[in-house]
């Protein structure tokens, strides 16, 4: 098992003025959710997700020699309301990479989906964010990339952004049935994939494009004094291997009782917090039925999960493409905010854009 002080640098580095790159790294859906934390940003059970493929966020950074600070822009426009999450990201990094406390960075982003919707745009960018500081990095020591320390220092800015870095299917958090699972960065799972799910598709039912009305640091805060918090951080794990089981078999039916049931327990936690929100609409719920008599009347496997939104994600095989296409735009559009929707599938993590 890696250890925490086995990602501080250790390493000379060399003289160079001014560093450039940008990445793109997509969001992730978790199947097995977590919820809750503790300490710096550990997670109060293991999780496992899907990585996305076009909901993604691609970040330029320009860093020059000098005094240490940042700017950060979202797609050109300076975002001070920003500041905070990225200064506390540096903070927190700067015991591990020291180096940057010698640099300034010009920081832009931008996203392909609508920023603060449920779509973990958090996790997105701070996986970017952190691929590029990897890469600086990597020019400034002459090593490869670390994608373990990548995942490491993403999860210090957005715990689930550990999960957005490498692999289709990704786990997090210590689990007793995962070699090495770790507590401190993500672990690729992609071998497990049985054919079956793979290029399985998600398509983003976007209900409410607008800023959720509770954050996920604020929703995560509230497992700590939950009444059902003891038992929901025992039925995780439970739940991971039995998902792991059912993704490695090809097993759809378990895949889709899990992931449905974990859907519903994240929302139930935090309608049963003090206090108690309610994130998602009455759309929400229609999707949700619609998806029920769908998979019923026509034996297509279809499956919902949600995030800490009203959005709904929308799983289903590839080679059912086509009939559920038809199918959303005939039943289920018209219960997303302007129709809008967005089809996405199964990635593979961050990558490197060339200039």
């Amino acid at each position: 098992m890696i250890l925490e002080t086995e990602f501080i640098l250790q390493q000379e580095i060399k003289e160079i003025t001014s560093l450039t790159t940008t990445w793109q790294a997509p969001s992730n859906i978790a199947l097995v959710k977590y919820w809750g934390k503790h300490g710096m940003q550990l997670p109060a059970n293991p999780s496992i997700s899907f990585t996305l493929n076009a909901c993604r966020t691609i970040t330029t950074v320009n860093a020059v020699k000098g005094e240490h600070g940042f700017k950060i822009s979202y797609e050109g426009v300076e975002k001070p309301d920003f500041a905070p999450k990225i200064k506390a990201f540096f903070e927190r990094i700067s015991s591990y990479s020291p180096w940057i406390k010698n640099y300034f960075f010009n920081i832009d982003t931008r996203n392909t989906f609508p920023h603060s919707s449920g779509i973990a745009s958090s996790a997105s960018s701070m996986a970017a964010l952190s691929a590029c500081i990897i890469d600086f990095e990597s020019q400034l020591t002459g090593l490869d990339l670390d994608y373990d320390k990548m995942s490491f220092l993403s999860r210090l800015g957005s715990g689930s952004a550990c999960r957005s870095l490498q692999g289709q299917l990704v786990v997090w958090g210590e689990h007793d049935d995962t070699v090495g699972s770790s507590n401190l960065y993500g672990v690729d799972q992609t071998k497990l994939l049985h054919p079956t799910f793979q290029n399985y598709h998600d398509t983003i039912l976007l209900v409410d494009k607008g800023q959720k009305t509770v954050s996920s640091t604020v929703g995560h805060g509230l497992m700590n004094d939950h009444a059902f918090a003891k038992a929901r951080f025992q039925q995780a794990p439970q739940n991971l291997t039995l998902l792991k089981k059912a993704l490695q078999e090809g097993d759809i039916e378990t895949f889709i009782k899990i992931t449905e049931s974990e859907a519903l327990t994240l929302h139930a936690m935090m309608m049963t917090s003090h206090p108690y929100f309610i994130l998602m609409k009455p759309n929400t719920l229609r999707i949700i039925e619609e998806i029920w008599k769908y998979r019923k009347e026509t034996q297509i496997p279809v499956c919902f999960t949600l995030d800490a939104g009203a959005n709904v994600h929308l799983l289903y095989p590839n080679n059912h493409r086509t009939a559920v296409y038809e199918w959303i735009n005939e039943k289920l559009a018209v219960y997303c905010q302007n129709s809008q929707y967005i089809c996405d599938q199964i990635g593979s993590g961050a990558s490197k854009l060339l200039a």
